[in-house]
């Protein structure tokens, strides 16, 4: 496995694997790897034969009261996790190999409908610096296929939009969420919380299964829904952010007559920002 820091390096290697007719994988990820990140390279190398991950904590889609600078850089470590895991090669470019002339002028692209609301609306140009980075990610690797994990529901379905409305030729696969024994979410900010916000996590999950299961039996009532997964949030220490009940493909909120729906959620424990979701088929009637 070799890591490669300049788009140069990274170009002249992938047209050799190119040439010889490897079919080329990509994980966007920011680093701090953890056992979700190498679930996501686990399902490319099933998808490709070659994997390139690519480890950038990306400026732009952090807002100007968010971890960037505290955000966790780890790239020794990752190193080690993903020789372990058969990744083929790592891109670890410079803030001023991807945006060489700074943020302020660059072109930034904004996918509408499935970035607002939820996340795009509590980190405002969050998703339009997701979209930017990746957009430019597939055209740095232009890889076959791209593999992003559920658990970043939004963020998935705004590169799905993304990659149909632009015509990108990359097959998105979308990659199950990866949890611990408790049900948490495997997520680089779980390292942020402190043993008793740690023990209270699990609560999200929790939640997610039990207004899932009433959904599944019929329950339409989602307003009612929503309200008293918030209150049983905040009872338990939580802040939410939202806990949403929404159509699985326009993450607009869900109709009673609709029957892919998934519940999304982001909630603070003490100052760390926890999402997860959950997505449920109920029985047309």
């Amino acid at each position: 496995m070799r890591t490669v820091h300049t788009l140069k390096e990274l170009r002249a290697i992938l047209n050799g694997y190119r040439n010889q007719g490897k079919r080329i994988g990509l994980v966007p990820t920011m680093g701090n790897l953890h056992e979700g990140h190498l679930a996501l390279v686990e399902k490319a190398l099933q998808a490709a034969d070659v994997v390139v991950t690519s480890v950038f904590v990306n400026p732009m889609q952090f807002g100007a009261n968010e971890d960037l600078d505290t955000y966790p850089r780890t790239l020794t470590e990752d190193q080690d996790k993903l020789r372990a895991a058969g990744n083929t090669l790592i891109f670890a470019p410079a803030a001023s190999e991807v945006y060489p002339h700074g943020l302020a002028c660059h072109t930034r692209i904004t996918v509408p409908e499935v970035s607002e609301g939820h996340c795009g609306a509590t980190r405002p140009g969050h998703f339009e610096g997701v979209a930017t980075v990746v957009t430019m990610l597939f055209n740095m690797v232009q890889p076959d296929v791209a593999v992003f994990g559920e658990k970043d529901y939004q963020q998935l379905a705004v590169i799905r939009k993304l990659v149909s409305d632009l015509l990108i030729p990359v097959e998105v696969i979308g990659a199950p969420t990866v949890r611990d024994d408790d049900g948490v979410a495997k997520s680089s900010r779980n390292s942020f919380l402190s043993e008793e916000d740690r023990r209270r996590a699990p609560a999200i999950f929790t939640l997610l299964n039990l207004t899932a299961e009433q959904l599944a039996t019929g329950e339409t009532d989602y307003a009612r829904l929503e309200r008293e997964a918030r209150e049983t949030l905040t009872k338990e220490g939580f802040r939410p952010d939202y806990f949403t009940i929404v159509n699985s493909y326009t993450l607009k909120p869900a109709r009673t007559d609709e029957t892919e729906l998934t519940i999304l959620a982001a909630a603070f424990i003490g100052p760390t920002r926890l999402i997860d979701n959950l997505s449920v088929s109920r029985a047309s009637h």
